[in-house]
């Protein structure tokens, strides 16, 4: 199963790699090259394909957890400032996408969204300090009368040139539902409560929809 948002690129390079096959057997005589070539053009549709798939999650929905919104590695857990909406402390728990991980984003919990902004910026690499601030990216807030307000934050990387969010400012938030999408590696930087209790260590691989990042009872 793939993501809607992949659907024209994976049709753009299915044409590009049987038009470069093609290719290959008819201008291409050396039998080795010509099976080296085909295999490269191949591979290179297999990693398209990989990228834009979209698999289907098992969410436990509960109001007191908040789930990773991202598959990936916790590369940030750290008591940070939050500026843009909260404009105080929060705990910040960061999650790594490489080009190899699933890229849909989906929502850490259930409840109302009331803040939704996308913000144009830089292409930084994706772990750097400054990336959260001046790469391109797009705020999300959703709130839940059980956990609180939870903001995640889409950040595009290094190879990342556009950033999907689908949710809307009066949105009802359905936990590990698909909320957007980040093409081409990428990170997801969640802002919690102070008193949640964090459930992932730093370099612990997640996934999206399932993996339990903190609880507040």
């Amino acid at each position: 199963m793939f993501h809607k948002e992949g659907y024209k690129i994976i049709l753009i390079t299915l044409v590009i790699v049987i038009a470069a096959v093609l290719a290959i057997d008819w201008f291409i005589d050396i039998e080795w090259l010509r099976l080296l070539l085909s295999i490269a053009v191949i591979v290179f549709l297999i990693l398209i394909l990989q990228f834009f798939r979209n698999p289907k999650r098992l969410t436990k929905l509960e109001d007191h957890t908040a789930v990773s919104p991202v598959d990936g590695k916790v590369v940030v857990i750290e008591e940070v400032f939050e500026k843009e909406v909260f404009n105080d402390k929060r705990i910040q728990v960061s999650v790594f996408m490489s080009p190899i991980n699933v890229h849909v984003t989906r929502y850490p919990i259930s409840g109302n969204v009331s803040y939704s902004k996308y913000h144009p910026g830089k292409y930084l690499v994706a772990w750097h300090p400054k990336a959260s601030e001046e790469n391109e990216r797009t705020t999300v807030v959703v709130d839940n009368k059980n956990f609180g307000s939870i903001l995640y934050r889409q950040i595009a990387g290094a190879l990342a040139k556009r950033i999907v969010n689908y949710a809307k400012v009066q949105d009802t938030a359905v936990q590990g539902a698909d909320s957007g999408f980040i093409k081409f590696g990428s990170r997801v930087d969640l802002y919690l409560p102070l008193d949640s209790d964090i459930k992932v260590k730093l370099n612990q691989k997640v996934r999206g929809g399932e993996t339990v990042i903190a609880e507040r009872k």
